[in-house]
Parts: structure tokens; sequence; C-alpha cells
């Protein structure tokens, strides 16, 4: 298989990939089970690029049911060093309106019932994850969105919840004396697992709505999402098409040794069957 080092999570209203060249589709299956769809890859102006989407073709998986383990391993097992995940979100902020980009740098976890790490079964791995997004892949993401004519803002914090349900009232206005920006359901534990698989990960997130907490507007319901979602798909189209080909080979930060240091299990006496289990992500360290 074609090694590929630059990965995209398409969220909702992004099932494809436009200016795609030499189109394949592949099926992996990881230890974790089969990715949300198949793995469609192909060129931007000669640069190889894997695109997944996350909620599967005809959106089929809510937040909660993504298996977010056998995604990112499947792009991990392709050679993918570089991931940007597309997502939707809510805005928590006056300043930050609908059909804004957010290029966010921090996360509150409210997720509840995700498996949010490869390292069970007989090996303990604590990954550093004070800062989540790699700081490099999110400036080139901003300078991309600045250059296409978004609204951009250069970072925030992203507060992701469980859903499918979304916020209260109460709930939003909580998240807001927090100190969160925007409100979404799916950059966890999507960013946790592409730490442990030593990927830089960073969000393109593309705002659709005030959530709940502006009360003089009216609660997001799913019409708002889509009628928005679908003006901010061309444009995320249009910034990654601008920016893939721009993307560095050299990675000027630590994502790609998150694991140096990391594993705290004896390595002399991890069994074989965890071991093989996460070969291409141990092959550095054993």
């Amino acid at each position: 298989m074609t090694r590929i080092s630059i990965g995209i999570l398409g969220g909702t209203g992004l099932y494809n990939l436009d200016y795609l060249e030499d189109i394949k589709e592949v099926s992996p299956n990881t230890p974790f089970g089969k990715p949300s769809d198949n793995i469609v890859t192909g060129t931007i102006h000669g640069t190889p690029v894997a695109f997944l989407a996350r909620h599967g073709r005809g959106h089929v998986y809510s937040p909660s049911e993504i298996p977010a383990r056998a995604n990112i391993f499947a792009l991990k097992e392709m050679g993918v060093q570089r991931l940007i995940s597309v997502s939707a979100v809510g805005s928590l902020r006056e300043n930050i309106r609908p059909l804004d980009i957010v290029i966010p740098n921090q996360f509150i976890d409210r997720t509840k019932s995700r498996p949010s790490t490869f390292f069970d079964g007989g090996i303990v791995a604590h990954v550093s994850f004070a800062q989540p997004i790699c700081e490099q892949m999110a400036g080139i993401l901003y300078k991309g969105a600045m250059d296409n004519g978004a609204t951009t803002h250069a970072s925030g914090t992203y507060v992701v919840i469980e859903g499918p349900q979304f916020s209260t009232i109460a709930e939003s206005h909580m998240y807001r004396s927090w100190g969160a920006d925007i409100i979404g359901m799916t950059a966890l534990p999507e960013s946790k697992l592409a730490r442990e698989a030593e990927m830089c990960y960073s969000v393109l997130a593309c705002t659709t709505d005030y959530d709940c907490w502006r009360t003089e507007e009216t609660p997001v319901t799913v019409e708002m999402v889509v009628a928005n979602l679908n003006k901010n798909s061309a444009l995320s189209k249009s910034i990654l098409t601008d920016i893939i080909p721009k993307i560095p080979l050299e990675q000027e930060c630590g994502c790609q040794s998150s694991l140096d240091n990391s594993i705290i299990t004896n390595i002399e006496i991890i069994a074989e069957e965890p071991k093989q289990k996460l070969w291409p992500l141990l092959k550095k360290y054993l």
C-alpha cells in the first residue's frame, strides 16, 4: 500500500473531497474493527491524500458511535502523519458568528462513553495532552482560511459533548462560564488517539449556529446546522485544496515522538498479543 502522509477526517456535511485525482478506495480492517467508511485516496496537485468521512457516507454514525480508534489506527497504518479534522461546531461567543472558521487550540472533554485510548489489555501509556493541537498545522490551517477570505479565529477552546442531543440553555451558559468558545461532538477522543498515534492533529471548525445560550436567537436545530453546513462545505474544500500542497514534509513539532517516555509498562513483560496488536504504534520503541 502506498504510504500517504496527509489525512483528512470529514465531518457533518463533508462526505467527499473535490478535486481529488487518481482516486482509489481501500477497505481496511484493524484490531479495533473497521473504520467509518472506505478510505478514499488520491492526489491534490500531486500531493497524496487519504480522506475518511467520520460519520460514513450518508451519515450513518452518530457521534457516540463513530469508531474513532479504527479510524485513527487505519490512517496510521497507511502512513498518515498529518491529520486534519473538519468539524461542525456551535458558537458560545458573540464575536464568533455562524459561517466563521475557528482553529481551536484547547479542548474540554464532556464525552462519557467513548474509548479514548489504544493502550489497554496489558500496555499502559500516558501521553502529554496539555497542548492537544499541533501548532504548526494550526498555523497552516489559519493562513489557508484567511487566504480564502474566511472570517477566521486563530484559537479557541472547544468543548466536546457526548450528544447526540444539543445542549440545554443551562449547559450552554455553564460552558461559556468555563471559558469555552465553541461546542461540538467529535474532536474527542479523536485528538487523544491521534496524539497516541504520534500524528499532527488540527481542527478546521466550521461554525453553524449560536448553540442555545443566545436567547434572542432561535435555538439550534438540524435544519439550521445543515443550511450553514452547505455554505461552509464549499469553503472548507477550497481551504483544504489550497493548503494540502503547501504542507511541508518537515515536522517542526514534537507530535511525532509523543510516545517517547510515555509507555510506563515494563517493555520486558509486554505479552506478544498486545504487542502485535499495537505494532504500528510501538515498533519505534520495542
